[in-house]
């Protein structure tokens, strides 16, 4: 080992360290709201502001923060969502329980007549919940943050937002209604039915998520029969709260798996694709992948080695079918680490130490970088130069799973969601009842 390698331990403890400083320079400490990414005037992320949430009992643990700056973040988070507008109005901050996707950093409305996110949304409620469940002190403080994460995820409408469909839709808009799209085909939507099935007040009905599975998608790539997805993400964020470990609904029971193991399988599906490199992109290889949902160095078209590539901005990015340009994200890879840390670490280590992809960063990995993009002479090619809250929370999160298994042990305490994914039809493993 190199003497300026750090050992595993220590590289993931300054990863996380450095990851979850994001959540300590870009929040608005008076509403606890987190920056979507790290460009001028940009808006809150919901969905990052949940990722905090939950990141903040992880530093806690760590040391990164104490127990006294997470409560009071955590509070003044809570108490900003509580006492937001609820309503149809075009500026408002959120209707029937759910919020807008952004939100203005200062005043908290909506920004950008953007959309009502169901899955967003969700996102932040579990991280309400998951400081519902770390604060459990008899403190004034602690006491009052597990009654707002109660009475905020109690007032979310589920129901509703079905629009008297089977499977929820993907938003609204007081402009103009739903939107077309519905959690359809296997996603991120895992967490957002498990809530949804577990409110004591507008809860999903079972049917909902027979619809939902009923649209899932048993593929085979590069010796691999898992459930498809097609961006990575989709993969890991249920994840960062669910323990599918040893727990199978009746889809899972029938293949003979879980949800972890599937994500273990698109895991290995990403590097095989990496190696095996279709379309001959730089820098693929067993050490480096994780194609997603992404920002990229496009829109443009560049003739290289008299190829013409198309290389775009933000896309899903996806295997096997693409889109795919040669872009990387880092974060992606890492959040797959307690599916098979045996071939993230090397991907870690190739993108610090090879590849130099930390160095100058405030916050360690920034989203993606690009090997084929033509005109940069550094040996990672393209890098993006945004941080986005949720990349970050994902690698603080999951590399605590992997190391301790903290998310997952708190929400094992969650009723809400034990309930839900009981409804859902879970057995097995820590959901087993003597």
């Amino acid at each position: 080992m190199s003497l300026n390698k750090l050992t595993i331990d220590a590289e993931l403890e300054k990863l996380q360290c450095e990851s979850f400083s994001y959540f300590l320079h870009e929040v608005n400490p008076a509403n606890g709201l987190i920056l979507d990414k790290t460009a001028v005037d940009w808006p809150c992320s919901i969905a990052a502001t949940g990722m905090a949430l939950a990141s903040y009992p992880v530093a806690v643990e760590r040391g990164f923060m104490s127990r006294a700056k997470a409560r009071e973040l955590t509070l003044n988070t809570l108490r900003f969502f509580w006492k937001s507008p609820q309503g149809p109005e075009p500026d408002a901050t959120g209707y029937k329980g759910f919020y807008y996707h952004f939100l203005d950093m200062k005043t908290g409305r909506r920004a950008w007549l953007c959309e009502l996110s169901t899955v967003d949304s969700t996102f932040l409620l579990a991280g309400m919940l998951t400081a519902s469940i770390y604060f459990d002190g008899s403190t004034k403080q602690e006491q009052e943050i597990r009654t707002l994460a109660d009475a905020l995820y109690c007032r979310v409408d589920w129901q509703w937002a079905q629009n008297q469909g089977d499977t929820v839709t993907m938003g609204w808009k007081p402009e103009s209604g739903f939107l077309p799209y519905r959690w359809e085909g296997y996603d991120e939507a895992m967490l957002l039915y498990a809530l949804g099935l577990g409110s004591p007040t507008y809860p999903l009905p079972q049917s909902s998520y027979i619809a939902w599975v009923s649209t899932y998608e048993w593929k085979q790539f590069y010796g691999y029969d898992y459930l498809y997805s097609g961006s990575f993400f989709t993969h890991h964020l249920s994840h960062i709260w669910i323990d599918f470990r040893n727990i199978q609904d009746a889809f899972m029971r029938e293949k003979g798996s879980d949800y972890f193991e599937n994500s273990r399988r698109a895991t290995y599906v990403q590097q095989q694709y990496a190696i095996h490199n279709p379309h001959n992109f730089v820098g693929y290889s067993a050490c480096c992948w994780g194609i997603t949902a992404s920002d990229g160095p496009g829109p443009e078209i560049l003739k290289i080695n008299n190829i013409d590539r198309q290389f775009f901005n933000y896309v899903a990015r996806g295997v096997p079918y693409g889109p795919d340009d040669g872009t990387i994200a880092p974060w992606a890879a890492i959040t797959s680490l307690p599916f098979a840390s045996e071939i993230v670490l090397p991907m870690i280590d190739h993108c610090i130490y090879e590849l130099k992809l930390k160095e100058g960063n405030r916050y360690g990995f920034k989203a993606t970088f690009n090997r084929t993009y033509s005109g940069k002479s550094a040996p990672s090619g393209w890098v993006s130069p945004w941080h986005y809250g949720i990349n970050q929370g994902p690698i603080v999160l999951m590399i605590e799973n992997y190391r301790t298994g903290l998310l997952w042990r708190l929400m094992q305490s969650c009723p809400y969601l034990i309930n839900g994914l009981k409804r859902a039809g879970f057995i097995g493993g820590y959901l087993s009842t003597e």
